[in-house]
C-alpha cells in the first residue's frame, strides 16, 4: 500500500500492479472518493496534507479506549476490525477492496473467482485443473492457484515450441471477465473464431483465446483474474466467453467417465436393495466400535459439525470468550456435559486448533483439562472439552467481594499444588517438553471438586528434549511475562515458572499481581510510597508479616506455615535470572514440604519498578 504524489492511496500487487485506489481526497467532507464511509467519522479523525512540498495522510482513534485491529489479510484485502465488548468478538468495520475478487491474482493461475460463491472461498479451479497447494488453500492462501490434470499434447504442457499438437482442444467458459494481460493477434486479418483458435494452437505456450467485438485475444502461460460475472451483468449479456485449452485426453476421459457412471448406476441399482441392509448393519457396528475405542482407549472423537450444533442448542449457551473464539456449554447425552470452543479467523483459528490438538489432545493428567474431541469440517474448527462447573480460577479470586463465596485456604493451597503438578508433568514427563506460554488464572479451570485443570494450549510450544530453549515471539498476558521473553530472547520452561509465581501470589492474596498500594500524604516514613504487590510480598517475608498478605475475605483463617512457604516459592519463581528459578518439579516438592525453602532475594527488576513507583508518588 502506498500514498502517491497525486494524493491517492493505492494497493499494489508485487509492488507493481495496482488493484485498488482510494480515489481523490474530498477536502470539504474529509474523505477519499472511493471510501465514502470515512465521511461518517465514527471511529477515526483523518488528516490529509498536500501543500506542494509533501503529501501525507494520517488517522487517529476518536475514542482512545476502542480496540481496533488493522491488517493486510492473506487474501490481499486491508481489513479494520473493532472489538465488540458486548458480544466478545471482533467485527469488521470495513475492508478494501470490498470484493475479494477485486484483489489482483487472488485465486492464482488457472482458477476462477466468484464473489457469489456459496462456500467461504470465492476460488475454484477451472475445468481440467486441480489445486496446486491444497494445504495453503485450507489456510486461506490460494495464490498458488491450480495446475493441469493432464499435460497438453503440444510440448508436454506449455513449452515454447512452434509445432502444434493436433490433439489439443478448447473448452468454452461462458459469462466471465477475461483474464489479465491479453495479447491481440492478427488484427483485421483474423476475422473468425476458427482463425483465432488456430492462432492459439500454433503456439504451445498459448493457454486460451477469446474472439469478440474487440477481435482476437490470446493468453500465454498462467491465466489470472478470471472472474465469474455478477448475476445482473451475466443476465445483461455483458460477460465474455473464454476458450480454455485442454488436452484431448481430458475430453476423452470425461466421456468414458460418463459412460462408466451410467453403467455403474445401473449396476448399483440392481444390487442396492440386497446390499443396503448389510451396509446399514456394518455402519451401526462400526459406529459402536468407534465410540468404544474413543472412550475406552482415550482417543479423540471426530465430531460432525451438525452434532455439535445440536449438542449446544445451536450455540445458544455462551459461557466464555477469548481473542479468537467463544466457548459454549452443551450436552452429548443426559449425563455428559461438554464445553465447545468455536474458533474464529481462518489463520489464527487454524494455528490454535493445531496447537491444542497437537498438545493437550495427546496428553492425559488429572490437572490438565481433558479434550473429548474436535470438529474439522471445511473452514470450521471446534474443540470439545470436559465441562468445568466451577468456571475459571479468576472468577473466584477477582470477581467477587463476597466472603462466603471466597475459596478457603485449604482449597487455595490444593489448587496451587495441582497447577504446579500439571506444569511439572508438561515440562518433565512428556516425550517433548510442552511450554504452555500463557499460564494465568483465566486458563486454570475448576471441576466440581475444585480440582484445578490447566487449559487453553493455543500458544503452547513443543521443545525436543535435546534442545535447551526455543525461539518464539512474546505472546502471553501482561503481568505474567518473564523478563527474558519480553526482551525477545529464546524461551525455556522457566517462562511458565515465572507466570506460575505470579499466579501463586494471586492465589494467596486474592488480588491481581499488577495492583499497587500508595499511601501518599499519610505522614509515615513509608506512607508516601507506591508499592508493587510482588515487592510488598518480598518485604513482608523479611519482616515476618506474611499473614497480612492473605486475602482479606478469609479473615485470617489460613495456615501460617503454608502461607509463608507459598510466598517464598512464589518469590523464587519470579526471579529475574531464569537460572535462579526452580524447575516445576522442585516447586512441587517445596509446596509439599519435602524440601526446605530458603529466603529468596528481592528480584532486581521488581525492586527497580518499586523505585520508579516511589518517585512517581513523591
Amino acid at each position: 500500500m502506498e500514498l502517491g504524489l497525486a494524493g491517492v492511496i493505492q494497493m499494489l500487487w508485487n509492488s507493481s500492479v495496482p488493484y485498488w485506489s482510494s480515489g481523490d481526497w474530498n477536502g470539504q467532507y474529509q474523505y477519499f472518493s472511493s471510501v465514502p464511509v470515512m465521511a461518517a467519522r465514527h471511529l477515526f479523525d483523518f488528516t490529509f496534507v498536500d501543500d506542494g512540498r509533501e503529501v501525507s495522510f494520517a488517522y487517529h482513534l476518536r475514542n482512545g479506549t476502542d480496540d481496533v485491529y488493522s491488517f493486510l489479510d492473506v487474501s490481499g484485502q486491508r481489513k479494520v476490525l473493532l472489538w465488540q465488548e458486548s458480544t466478545q468478538e471482533w467485527i469488521t468495520i470495513f475492508r478494501h477492496p470490498e470484493l475479494r475478487c477485486d484483489v489482483h491474482a487472488a485465486c492464482g493461475p488457472f482458477a476462477v473467482c466468484d464473489d457469489n460463491a456459496a462456500s467461504p472461498s470465492p476460488c475454484s479451479c477451472l475445468r481440467g485443473f486441480s489445486m496446486a497447494a491444497p494445504g495453503d488453500w485450507e489456510l486461506g492462501d490460494r495464490t498458488a492457484g491450480c495446475k493441469r490434470d493432464v499435460p497438453l499434447d503440444c510440448g508436454g504442457g506449455g513449452g515454447n515450441g512452434s509445432a502444434a499438437g493436433p490433439a489439443d482442444r478448447f473448452y468454452a467458459v461462458a459469462a466471465v471477465r477475461l483474464p489479465y494481460d491479453p495479447r491481440s493477434v492478427g488484427g483485421p486479418a483474423v476475422t473468425s473464431a476458427a482463425e483465432c483458435e488456430q492462432a492459439c494452437l500454433s503456439t504451445c505456450s498459448c493457454s486460451a483465446y477469446s474472439f469478440g467485438t474487440g477481435g482476437c485475444s490470446v493468453w500465454h502461460g498462467g491465466l489470472i483474474n478470471v472472474r465469474h460475472m455478477q448475476p445482473a451483468d451475466a443476465a445483461a449479456g455483458s460477460g465474455e466467453v473464454l476458450h480454455l485449452r485442454l488436452a484431448a485426453k481430458e475430453f476423452q476421459t470425461r466421456k468414458k467417465l460418463r459412460g462408466m457412471v451410467i453403467g455403474g448406476a445401473i449396476a448399483i441399482g440392481i444390487v442396492a436393495l440386497g446390499v443396503s441392509v448389510l451396509v446399514l448393519l456394518l455402519m451401526v457396528m462400526a459406529r459402536r466400535n468407534r465410540r468404544h475405542r474413543s472412550h475406552c482407549d482415550g482417543g479423540l472423537i471426530a465430531f460432525r459439525y451438525r452434532d455439535l450444533q445440536r449438542a449446544t442448542g445451536d450455540f445458544s449457551d455462551k459461557i466464555g470468550a477469548g481473542g479468537f473464539g467463544s466457548v459454549f456449554k452443551g450436552s452429548l447425552n443426559t449425563s455428559t456435559i461438554i464445553a465447545v470452543k468455536r474458533l474464529y479467523g481462518s489463520y489464527q483459528a487454524e494455528k490454535q486448533f493445531r496447537a491444542e490438538v497437537g498438545s493437550i489432545g495427546i496428553l492425559q493428567h488429572t490437572n490438565l483439562v481433558k479434550m473429548v474431541g474436535f470438529c474439522c469440517e471445511r473452514d470450521r474448527r471446534l474443540l470439545v472439552y470436559e465441562h468445568m462447573p466451577n468456571l475459571s480460577l479468576d472468577a473466584h479470586l477477582f470477581r467477587s467481594s463476597d466472603a462466603a463465596a471466597a475459596l478457603s485456604w485449604g482449597t487455595r493451597y490444593r489448587v496451587a499444588l495441582g497447577v504446579a503438578r500439571g506444569l511439572a508433568y508438561l515440562h518433565e514427563s512428556c516425550r517433548d517438553c510442552v511450554i504452555h506460554c500463557d499460564v494465568k488464572p483465566q486458563n486454570i479451570l475448576l471441576d466440581g471438586s475444585f480440582c484445578p485443570k490447566i487449559a487453553d494450549f493455543g500458544m503452547a510450544k513443543l521443545m525436543a528434549r535435546d534442545l535447551s530453549r526455543v525461539l518464539t515471539t512474546a505472546r502471553g498476558t501482561v503481568g505474567y511475562l518473564a523478563p527474558e521473553w519480553i526482551s525477545g530472547m529464546p524461551v525455556t520452561p522457566k517462562v511458565d515458572v515465572y507466570a506460575y509465581g505470579m499466579v501463586l501470589l494471586e492465589i494467596v492474596s486474592g488480588r491481581m499481581n499488577s495492583e499497587e498500594e500508595c499511601g501518599c500524604g499519610g505522614g509515615g516514613e513509608d506512607d508516601d510510597e507506591v508499592v508493587y504487590f510482588p515487592v510488598l510480598v518480598a518485604r513482608k517475608l523479611v519482616e515476618g508479616d506474611v499473614m497480612s498478605l492473605v486475602d482479606r475475605r478469609l479473615g485470617g483463617d489460613a495456615v501460617v506455615e503454608e502461607v509463608e512457604r507459598a510466598c517464598k516459592v512464589a518469590c523464587w519463581c519470579i526471579q529475574d535470572n531464569e537460572a535462579d528459578r526452580p524447575a516445576m518439579g522442585k516447586v512441587v516438592q517445596m509446596l509439599e514440604g519435602l524440601v526446605q525453602v530458603d529466603m529468596p532475594p528481592t528480584p532486581r527488576l521488581l525492586a527497580a519498578i518499586a523505585g520508579r513507583s516511589h518517585s512517581a508518588c513523591t
